[in-house]
């Protein structure tokens, strides 16, 4: 009897002891560093937002990826309050809810323009970590508590692509209802070969709201919530002093540096520009064309900038022949009307904005990349340059000191049947 009952312990301690085995294996972790952390174990609740505060702090989580380019670290875009930072830990846990905590090193973007509140990556460094599966960023090195963690993405490196070209847009708020220039710069985007739109979306007008549906439904668009007014004052401007707020822009250079990260192994290039500019090439017929004849001519290079030209809004073609029926009752601004270009001013400098390899680009400001692998290249003002219709800059120069250009006219015969179809689909 007594020989039995030791068989059986024998046995249950024997199979103890193989699935602790097992666990440890399929864990990713050293034998020795899963049995310490065995019971480090923790509930994995999903952030469900794209904006998720740090507990016990005044700073917050945007999204985790693995960062494939320096050996495998857990890299996760936040938005930290520079006077206030104090030591953070990374939590990252597997698919089995085995958690380790480590330290981290945040990198605060140099380009903050003042203002308190600041995209930053904060970098976790630890073993196995191309086996976690969440993160989080904590002000404790041991903190049981159920909290939201991040799914990490990029955990896996793809070298095929899904999209050619995505564009991404930050950030739509003040219920901006520019319906017409939307459509047409989507539909302009389209025609150059762009397969992707990634919105920020903290607010926009009633009318942009059923145009977002449908190129959503289409799936042409991707609408990341940003509810940024939720837990920080965002500013309306770039310039701390002039416009105050807690953070730059509605926390553009956060979506920015999010949209590369997101796209890094979906997307061949990413376009980084505003909704009411088009990137347009004019020695080359699309995209693809001219991206092909600009890495051939400058292989090192993996930023490309170009040079934003004001249409103003305030000068209209004379004939009249866009100034269609069909539009009238559209709210926002008709760019085919708007053909006269603005000359660069002297002496003052002219905004850019960037196609990049997203690969590799480590940070990105608003006009150019702040960290990357490669060079930039500004490309030529007659290979291709940015088509910015708006308010006028030179709000003194006549109509005889602008420039006539109708790059945009080029494209008529498709535009404009495009645009009708995508208003009428969206029940405009």
């Amino acid at each position: 009897m007594a020989k039995s009952r030791f068989k059986i312990l024998l046995a249950l301690i024997c199979i103890s002891i193989t699935s602790t085995l097992i666990l440890a294996y399929n864990s990713g972790y050293p034998l020795y560093q899963y049995l310490t952390a065995f019971y480090n174990t923790q509930r994995i609740t999903e952030a469900l937002n794209s904006i998720t505060p740090i507990k016990d702090s005044q700073h917050f989580m945007v999204s985790a990826f693995i960062d494939h380019r320096l050996d495998g670290v857990i890299r996760v875009i936040s938005i930290i309050k520079r006077n206030s930072l104090q030591p953070l830990y990374c939590v990252y846990c597997n698919a089995k809810e085995v958690c380790k905590t480590v330290h981290t090193d945040v990198q605060i973007h140099e380009d903050h323009f003042g203002f308190p509140f600041h995209v930053s990556d904060v970098i976790c460094k630890g073993k196995h970590m191309q086996n976690a599966t969440h993160v989080l960023i904590s002000t404790k090195d041991s903190d049981n508590n159920v909290t939201e963690y991040l799914p990490i993405k990029n955990r896996v490196q793809l070298n095929t692509f899904k999209y050619d070209f995505t564009v991404c847009i930050s950030t739509l708020f003040g219920n901006y209802n520019n319906v017409l220039q939307f459509a047409q710069a989507i539909e302009m985007y389209k025609l150059l070969g762009v397969q992707h739109v990634v919105i920020y979306k903290t607010s926009c007008g009633p009318d942009l709201e059923k145009l977002l549906k449908h190129y959503e439904t289409e799936g042409m668009m991707e609408i990341v919530s940003w509810p940024i007014e939720q837990f920080l004052n965002p500013s309306s401007g770039w310039n701390f002093q002039q416009h105050k707020g807690d953070v730059h822009y509605y926390g553009q250079l956060a979506t920015l540096n999010e949209c590369i990260y997101r796209h890094m192994y979906q997307s061949k290039y990413v376009l980084l520009n505003d909704i009411d500019e088009i990137i347009m090439p004019y020695k080359h017929d699309n995209l693809s064309s001219l991206m092909k004849y600009l890495e051939s001519a400058h292989p090192r290079e993996s930023v490309f900038i170009f040079e934003s030209h004001v249409f103003p809004k305030s000068q209209f073609e004379e004939s009249g022949k866009f100034k269609r029926a069909e539009w009238k009752n559209i709210p926002g601004v008709n760019i085919m009307e708007h053909i006269y270009r603005e000359p660069n001013p002297k002496n003052t400098y002219n905004p850019t904005k960037m196609i990049v390899n997203p690969r590799n680009v480590l940070q990105t400001s608003v006009h150019s990349s702040l960290k990357n692998y490669g060079y930039f290249h500004r490309v030529e003002f007659h290979v291709s340059r940015m088509i910015h219709v708006r308010e006028p800059m030179e709000v003194n120069l006549t109509k005889e000191e602008l420039f006539v250009d109708k790059r945009i006219w080029d494209f008529e015969q498709k535009l404009i049947p495009n645009v009708d179809r995508a208003l009428k689909l969206s029940g405009l």
